[in-house]
C-alpha cells in the first residue's frame, strides 16, 4: 500500500485517516518481517528535535500515525496536507475489531498485572471471538526478557500491543524486536488502563472539538510539565511557516 509520508519540523508522519492505518496493518500481517507503528504528537516532535536515536527510530517505523491534533494541523499549515487524527487509544482496538475477520492472532504486553488482566477480559468480552493468544504485565526484570521473547515467539502472535509508555515502549520495540516473530508491533501507552476503566478518555464532545488534551490535562495536572513542549511545538511551527 503506497502511503505518503511527510515531514513535520524535521520528523516524518505518514498521510493515513483510520481506512488506511488499518488497511496498512493487513499488509504489514501479510509481510515477511515485523514493522511497528507509532504514534506522533508534537511531545514526540520536539523531542526527536534533539534525540537523533528517536529521529532514526521514528524514520524506520512501518506507520507512523497523526495521533496528536497539533500533528494534524502543522501537517496543514506546512505541507497543505489534509488528514485526521488517528489516535492510538481508538486504533488499538479498532485492531482489535479486525482481527476477529481476519484472524490476527493477538499479544498484550505491559501496564500492571491486574491492568493487563483486565484489558484482556474487557476486550474478550467486547470482541467475540478474538484471539488473544498471550499477555503479559510491565512488571518484569531484565534477566526475564529471553523467557518473554520466548513466550511471544511460541504464541504465535501476528500483533503485539505494547504498553510500556514513551519512551520506554519504543527503546523495548527497537531493541527487541529484531528477535520476535511478531509482523505487527504497536506502542500504545496508556491504552490498556483506558481498557480497564483506570482512566477515563475525553468525554465525546471534547474530542469531537480536538481538546482532549486540554481534558487530560485538567483531569492530570502532573502532565503540564510533559507539555511545556506545547508552547514550543506551536511557536517552531509558525517561525518554520513565515521563514520557511
Amino acid at each position: 500500500m503506497n502511503i505518503r509520508r511527510i515531514e513535520i519540523l524535521g520528523v516524518p508522519v505518514d498521510c493515513v485517516d483510520m481506512g488506511k492505518s488499518l488497511q496498512a496493518v493487513d499488509t504489514m500481517v501479510q509481510g515477511s518481517s515485523a514493522q511497528t507503528v507509532i504514534a506522533v504528537n508534537p511531545e514526540k516532535i520536539i523531542k526527536a528535535q534533539s534525540d537523533t536515536h528517536l529521529l532514526r527510530f521514528l524514520q524506520n517505523a512501518g506507520l507512523l500515525i497523526p495521533d496528536g491534533i497539533g500533528a494534524v494541523v502543522a501537517a496543514r499549515i506546512l505541507n497543505g496536507e489534509v488528514m485526521s487524527r488517528v489516535p492510538g487509544a481508538e486504533l488499538m482496538p479498532a485492531i482489535c475489531e479486525r482481527s476477529v475477520k481476519k484472524g490476527y492472532k493477538l499479544f498484550l504486553l505491559g501496564a500492571s498485572p491486574e491492568v493487563n488482566r483486565k484489558a484482556v477480559s474487557v476486550l474478550n468480552k467486547k470482541y467475540q471471538g478474538i484471539n488473544i493468544v498471550g499477555h503479559q504485565h510491565g512488571y518484569y526484570s531484565e534477566n526475564e526478557i529471553p523467557d518473554l521473547i520466548k513466550q511471544i515467539n511460541d504464541s504465535l502472535a501476528d500483533v503485539l500491543f505494547i504498553a510500556l509508555g514513551s519512551p520506554g515502549q519504543e527503546l523495548w520495540m527497537e531493541k527487541y524486536l529484531p528477535q520476535l516473530n511478531v509482523k505487527v508491533c504497536q506502542g500504545v501507552g496508556g491504552t490498556f488502563d483506558v481498557l480497564a476503566g483506570n482512566v477515563k478518555r475525553a468525554p465525546r464532545i471534547f474530542r469531537m472539538m480536538n481538546l482532549e488534551w486540554f481534558y487530560r490535562l485538567a483531569s492530570q495536572p502532573k502532565r503540564l510539565l510533559r507539555q511545556t513542549a506545547l508552547p514550543k511545538f506551536v511557536f517552531l511551527v509558525f517561525k518554520k511557516k513565515l521563514l520557511g
